[in-house]
């Protein structure tokens, strides 16, 4: 069902009514298996890091802070669409940024990441997630109106970090290499952990939704520390809140993306949690990619993100290889396996994006 068609009446009902005008975009297109004019390009990270236009306007602005302005939220997400000619925006935001907003005491601290001051580790912690209310986090709604004014017939993909990513931030207080306060939790306090996810679930699905209802034309569920589990434990453990985000959502019609980092070996779960496209970091090839994930789903990626500091030719072989590897996937979109690099030579992204319309082009 599209956004287009109907949607229905009831709680979590959208208000999307008519067909938008990034509708029959190639991105869009592309999403829903659909023929498409040339292969669609978007960056993860490409609002930022790697952009002078972005250190600028940046200059002097918490993350934080930043997420919570409208007019520089507008101007970032924009920037990407204007210099690389990207098929689709992705909106300029954190996935921590709905933890915030419903009172967690954290930051993202330079060189860091996200910092929780005081980590979730018991029952009586849970009380402080609460649900996220659509007013908590009103300057989203005011900034995808206002993108989607600006954006026109380009589709803006919003986004939320997944439970279990979100989970590890809480638990371990931070980023970490192994996740075993995570780990410990998990196998330690199955009932915890699962009521722990559950939460985290529904606190997700509420941002998703407010971005759906103010205008984003597909969402995608970010599990970036996802890899570190094994398939067992992820069928067990972290599969039931990540498909309730994305069934909470269906109704809308938007198509709807999973990307992990490390996840050759969850492909085919993370796709059965619910994800119309299912996103394949660079170390799996897009064809044994899509014989893991099987039909009816679309696939995005897969250029790993370093082969940008290579020359132009080699940089445009590898884009080849993963285009060839895609030529039997019933949809693709192209993309890195991961985000930009902070040092990545803008120019080398503009490139690629234009390499990738011109052969891909159809006659």
């Amino acid at each position: 069902m599209s956004v287009s068609d109907s949607v229905p009446d009831g709680p979590g009902a959208g208000q999307q009514t008519g067909r938008s005008a990034a509708y029959d975009s190639a991105f869009l297109r592309a999403c829903r298996r659909e023929p498409v004019p040339h292969t669609p390009v978007w960056f993860m990270r490409q609002a930022g890091r790697s952009l002078p236009e972005y250190r600028r306007v940046r200059e002097g602005v918490a993350m934080l802070d930043s997420c919570m302005r409208p007019d520089l939220v507008t101007e970032i997400t924009l920037q990407p669409v204007r210099r690389h000619g990207v098929d689709a925006a992705i909106y300029f935001s954190d996935i921590v940024v709905p933890l915030k907003a419903i009172g967690i005491d954290l930051d993202i601290k330079p060189g860091v990441g996200p910092v929780v001051e005081q980590p979730i580790r018991s029952r009586a912690d849970l009380e402080r997630l609460r649900a996220l209310d659509p007013d908590d986090v009103k300057y989203v709604t005011e900034a995808i109106g206002m993108l989607v004014g600006e954006l026109g017939t380009t589709p803006l993909i919003g986004f939320a970090g997944a439970p279990f990513t979100l989970a590890s931030y809480l638990v371990e207080g931070g980023p970490s290499r192994n996740h075993e306060r995570t780990k410990a939790l998990m196998y330690g306090d199955p009932q915890l952990w699962a009521d722990l996810l559950d939460r985290l679930s529904e606190i997700t699905a509420a941002f998703l939704k407010v971005q759906i209802e103010a205008g984003a034309s597909a969402v995608q569920l970010f599990d970036s520390w996802v890899g570190a589990l094994a398939p067992a434990d992820y069928r067990r453990s972290v599969l039931p809140a990540s498909a309730k985000v994305f069934d909470a959502v269906a109704g809308y019609g938007v198509p709807r993306i999973h990307f992990g980092v490390g996840t050759g070996e969850l492909l085919g779960l993370l796709g059965e949690a619910g994800a119309d496209v299912v996103g394949v970091d660079w170390r799996v090839p897009l064809d044994e990619a899509a014989r893991r994930v099987g039909p009816g789903k679309a696939l995005q990626g897969n250029l790993d993100p370093a082969v940008l500091f290579a020359p132009r030719e080699a940089v445009e072989a590898k884009a080849d290889e993963v285009l060839a590897a895609a030529a039997g996937l019933e949809g693709h979109v192209f993309n890195l396996g991961h985000g930009v690099l902070p040092s990545t030579d803008p120019d080398a992204l503009t490139r690629l994006v234009e390499h990738v319309h011109a052969r891909t082009a159809r006659q």
